[in-house]
């Protein structure tokens, strides 16, 4: 029986938020501890997911729904 994972078993790999690997100050780059100095969107074999490292994307400004009752 496959494990099911608690952030969702449909991650894309990337080294920007890999167990290996640490952005540069550029944030373009990441430095591996496996395949050295790579682009942000690259993944190798022995990626390993780090939720930590995860930057969640902007959300949305909702307006404020007490303006619409009144």
């Amino acid at each position: 029986m496959a494990r099911k994972s608690f952030f969702g078993n449909k991650i894309t790999p990337s080294c920007s938020y890999c167990k290996f690997g640490n952005r540069s100050k550029e944030g373009n780059k990441v430095l591996c501890e496996k395949q050295g100095l790579v682009d942000a969107d690259y993944a190798c074999k022995k990626w390993d997911y780090d939720p930590i490292k995860r930057i969640p994307k902007k959300q949305l400004n909702i307006p404020n729904q007490e303006d619409d009752i009144i």
